[in-house]
């Protein structure tokens, strides 16, 4: 949904999917906060603000409101076993970074009031992307760990052929974002009524 002066807030965007030879131990999911500054005295002002310095995405480089980006790298155990090859243990390193808008300058006591309710909002609609982020994960280790291939000692087949699972849960991460902010983003939506809350105190 398209808002004032064009702002939308993002689905969250594809990460990378990197696979590293060697075996390590122990995966760690890791989620950060990246703020960016905006400016301004009324919730107008700060919603104007986020529209002019929000995070620029896509080939358009439109700005939207917060955007939420993972990166996952693997180190994964293939044994050769039997003529065959079996991913023994998959350890991931899971970075989920959410960026979102912070006022650089203190609010009046009533403005502090609706931003809060503002942000906190968004950064909730955010925590859901990260959270069907880490499902993703979930459904990689599943469909992956334990796979054997036969007559594969290199160890080469069985690297090609989990891509089909890695790629089936990408896309189905990519599909529960987007059906999450049909409904979050549509004409009374949650976002909508966080924006208006916002702004319409002024």
């Amino acid at each position: 949904m398209i808002l004032k002066n064009g702002l939308v807030l993002l689905t969250a965007t594809a990460g990378f999917v990197l696979a590293a030879s060697s075996a390590q131990a122990g995966g760690r999911t890791i989620e950060q906060e990246k703020p960016y500054a905006i400016t301004g005295a009324s919730g107008a002002e700060l919603y104007s603000s986020i529209g002019q310095n929000g995070p620029a995405v896509g080939s358009s480089g439109r700005r939207v409101i917060a955007h939420t980006f993972f990166t996952l790298t693997w180190s994964r155990n293939y044994v050769p076993q039997g003529g065959g090859c079996t991913l023994v243990s998959a350890t991931p390193k899971l970075t989920i970074t959410y960026t979102l808008p912070k006022p650089a300058n203190a609010l009046a006591p009533a403005v502090q009031k609706r931003w809060d309710v503002f942000i906190d909002g968004i950064r909730r609609h955010e925590k859901v992307h990260g959270d069907h982020m880490k499902a993703m994960l979930k459904r990689i280790e599943a469909t992956t760990i334990g796979v054997s291939v036969p007559n594969d000692p290199g160890c080469q087949k069985i690297r090609k052929q989990i891509q089909t699972p890695l790629s089936e849960a990408s896309l189905a991460q990519r599909q529960e974002s987007s059906e999450f902010d049909r409904v979050e983003m549509g004409p009374g939506g949650n976002i909508q009524r966080l924006v208006l809350g916002l702004v319409n105190g002024d």
